[in-house]
């Protein structure tokens, strides 16, 4: 993948006590909600700016491109101003060189109304810049005063008997006015505009947006800010080498992908490869050195900058493009690609919701015989009890050195806890509840409810503690090549190599190599929950639903039911946010 989603503690997602550092997520700063902090994106690259005009300035005698320049020249109204924009920052974020001279043809794709960079505040600060140079001296006298001024100078030369003067100054007062009164208008229209196109992009409903009430309306506005923030986060926290390092460090996780692309470079000779949340570009530069034609590596976060020069540094920036933004905002050079290739993955599979926009890509650009790299994700559950974990981690808290500290198991039962847990600890028969495979998969089948059943295990231990989910993948070499729901990565693999061949595959579980995306643990709060014994032979079955919070489309809710064969139910729900 995607180097392209944090896998940090973020919300009410638990760790152990041991996790590495990259598994915290900072402390926010304070902020002061009243000061809003403007930040205007340079038109020709990532650099920011308080204010338009140095951000223009700079580009003029850094880049030598001078926005106002072409905007005196065309005669740019409002909207024309936003048509400019709009286009200039297409053409950077394509990779497109800027036309020697950009003229009206230039902008008369109406698509250059909508914005190409979310929130533009350079947009928003049009009505800022400097009106238009006149042509004359004697027309940059008039057109410098404001309506009111020209009124004065008008009714002073009515005295002095300047009569035509004083027609032609009222004449230009009521231009000015006119001109400001449509101005207002269409700077309105526009921010309306941009509001409706961000609706739409983040699926609010306008039928029902028009109906609704004013609470109701700050209620989906507010929602849709916390959609946007959390889609920020989720970005921006890829910008550092942290999470970078340790993703690449995780030789599971590095060494199957390469594996499969450098034993199967038939498959990729000559071919043109999608990476979606290329990160480093480590992925596309396996597939670069497979023999790879053409690589898109996209990202929508600022280590793409780094990614670019990693490629250039290895010389493969003939063969690997790298692109920034969400894969469904940009406008890749290619009509179709032949394989997909992405690291999607998150905690328990699904958590940080990447795959969607893998589904989108496969949807869009690959072609019916194409291949995505991996092909099938299998989602496992076991039933765990681990006296000792209970007690370091949940009993610890009522007694801290004499005193009794129980407030701080404040969500250690309602939390998914990503930790790395002992094989002995899993006390039943580990049960396949869902299979993905990718090439066929939906973003509806991404929120769902499975049964599962297991037989309890003889074990030291004598209570259940709770559950255990994980996931394996698998790099299938066709999309015709099925794989069993109830095969694990190692069986998999390993009749495979009964018959000679060489097939890919992983598991995040707790009888394999630890990898960063660990496991998660579901602590049943026993408090609330009946006692089950844990015994050999004994039938344990329930379901495990996998839903997305109406709060945080990247979190997960999961619950679980259990119960013993024959015996009543109950349920829990643990939330990774």
């Amino acid at each position: 993948m995607a180097e392209a989603y944090p896998r940090s503690d973020s919300g009410s997602v638990s760790t152990s006590d041991n996790d590495e550092d990259w598994l915290t997520k900072p402390a926010d700063e304070d902020e002061d909600d009243e000061q809003e902090v403007v930040s205007v994106v340079s038109l020709l690259d990532d650099k920011t700016f308080a204010d338009a005009l140095p951000m223009l300035a700079y580009c003029k005698e850094s880049f030598g491109f001078d926005f106002l320049g072409v905007r005196d020249r065309l005669g740019l109204d409002f909207h024309g101003c936003v048509r400019l924009i709009n286009f200039v920052r297409r053409s950077v974020k394509e990779d497109v060189a800027l036309p020697a001279e950009i003229t009206a043809s230039h902008l008369d794709d109406d698509k250059l109304l909508i914005p190409v960079l979310e929130d533009d505040a350079l947009i928003f600060c049009l009505d800022e810049l400097p009106e238009p140079e006149p042509e004359s001296g004697l027309e940059k006298g008039r057109d410098a005063l404001t309506p009111a001024q020209a009124q004065t100078q008008a009714q002073t030369q009515a005295g002095n008997g300047e009569g035509p003067l004083v027609d032609e100054l009222l004449q230009k007062n009521a231009q000015l006015q006119a001109e400001l009164e449509q101005l207002a208008k269409q700077f309105t229209n526009y921010r309306l505009a941009v509001e409706q196109t961000l609706d739409k992009r983040w699926g609010v409903d306008e039928g029902s947006e028009k109906g609704a009430s004013s609470s109701q309306k700050n209620q989906e506005e507010k929602k849709e800010e916390k959609k946007k923030d959390d889609s920020a986060y989720y970005f921006e926290s890829y910008a550092s080498n942290d999470i970078h390092e340790t993703m690449l460090k995780d030789t599971v996780r590095t060494e199957a992908y390469r594996d499969f692309i450098y034993s199967n470079k038939h498959l990729f000779a000559g071919k043109t490869v999608l990476d979606i949340g290329c990160g480093t570009g480590i992925l596309s530069m396996f597939c670069a050195k497979a023999g790879a034609a053409k690589v898109l590596a996209v990202d929508n976060s600022a280590i793409l900058d780094k990614a670019r020069a990693n490629v250039f540094h290895n010389g493969l920036d003939s063969i690997i493009t790298c692109i920034r933004g969400r894969i469904e905002d940009v406008a890749l050079p290619v009509d179709s690609v032949d394989i997909i290739v992405s690291e999607w993955m998150g905690y328990c599979l699904l958590y940080e919701a990447m795959l969607p926009s893998v589904f989108f890509a496969r949807d869009r650009y690959l072609k019916p015989d194409g291949l995505l790299v991996p092909s099938h994700a299998s989602m496992w559950i076991a039933p765990v009890s681990d006296a000792d974990y209970v007690a370091e981690n949940i009993g610890f808290w009522r007694d801290v050195y004499g005193f009794d500290m129980r407030a701080m198991q404040e969500g250690l039962h309602t939390d998914v806890r990503m930790t790395v847990m002992p094989a002995h600890a899993v006390c039943g028969e580990p049960t396949a509840f869902r299979m993905l495979d990718l090439h066929t998969a939906k973003a509806e089948d991404l929120a769902f409810e499975d049964k599962w059943q297991t037989t309890l295990s003889d074990t030291a231990e004598d209570v259940l503690d709770g559950f255990l989910v994980w996931f394996d993948c698998f790099f299938a070499e066709s999309r015709n090549e099925a794989v069993e729901a109830t095969l694990t990565a190692k069986q998999w693999a390993a009749a495979a190599a009964a018959t000679g061949r060489e097939r890919v595959a992983f598991t995040t579980g707790p009888f394999g190599t630890e990898t960063h995306w660990r496991q998660g643990l579901f602590l049943i709060d026993k408090e609330k929950a009946k006692e089950v014994e844990v015994a050999l032979g004994k039938k344990l079955m329930g379901e495990i639903r996998y839903a997305i919070p109406e709060d945080h489309a990247r979190g997960l809710n999961i619950k679980v039911t259990w119960g013993v064969e024959g015996g009543d139910k109950q349920s829990q729900t643990w939330l990774l946010h």
